[in-house]
């Protein structure tokens, strides 16, 4: 997540076209297809955005490979809605930080939890050259627990470098981590990618996603697109 926000009376749409994730553990294989994910930011004012963000449609295919049987469930997901405010560097400077608390709420198809969830998300970049930005993150999310029927905290923290390795190409490498959840063990992630810049409005991206603990996804990979009015 970048600290920056756009513009006011501005439009900025983040979508990703496809992306695919696939798990193995304990003879099971889970794999999930995500359609069309979108994140749709308003600006409200020179330093406040709204942002409306769906994974939009997906299709999660479960298979055990001692019974040989698959369990497909799909549907749309939950819609959360951000509300995030730039604290300094919106305008300039090498540093900038931003907050912004979320919802997430319920839409009630089958890959929902039917439970509304919420967090907060403090993202921090800074310009190290200027061919090389690092960005930081520190999330926590209130997720549902479904054995205990309660609220329990889950910690996201993030860190990508970002190279711009000519006028319009530019790559970024990442790492993610998440804990705190007793339901899942800590996960950890490697993700790189590249992007391309058609215009100062208009960009595409293309990564992938590697698993690196026995906890986290196994491997992943996205397309997807940002663009501005």
């Amino acid at each position: 997540e970048s600290p920056i926000t756009v513009d006011a009376g501005h439009v900025q749409i983040e979508s990703s076209f496809f992306d695919f994730g696939r798990t193995r553990q304990g003879g099971v294989t889970e794999a999930v297809f995500t359609y069309g994910a979108m994140n749709l930011k308003l600006g409200l004012l020179n330093n406040v955005d709204i942002q409306f963000v769906s994974d939009a449609y997906t299709e999660v295919r479960t298979k055990d490979h001692a019974t040989d049987s698959t369990e497909t469930v799909e549907g749309f997901s939950d819609l959360q809605v951000r509300l995030k405010i730039n604290l300094w560097g919106n305008d300039g400077g090498r540093t900038a930080l931003a907050f912004f608390p979320f919802i997430k709420i319920p839409t009630g198809s089958d890959l929902s939890n039917d439970n509304v969830e919420g967090g907060l998300i403090l993202p921090f970049s800074v310009e190290l050259t200027e061919r090389l930005g690092l960005g930081l993150m520190l999330e926590t999310d209130f997720v549902y627990d479904e054995e205990s029927r309660g609220y329990e905290a889950e910690f996201v923290h993030t860190a990508v470098l970002g190279f711009s390795l000519t006028e319009k190409w530019g790559a970024f490498v990442e790492y993610a981590g998440v804990t705190g959840s007793a339901a899942f063990d800590y996960r950890a992630t490697a993700i790189g990618g590249f992007t391309y810049a058609v215009t100062d409005d208009l960009q595409f991206d293309v990564g992938a996603r590697v698993g690196l603990n026995e906890a986290a996804e196994d491997f992943g990979a996205f397309t997807g697109m940002s663009i501005r009015f």
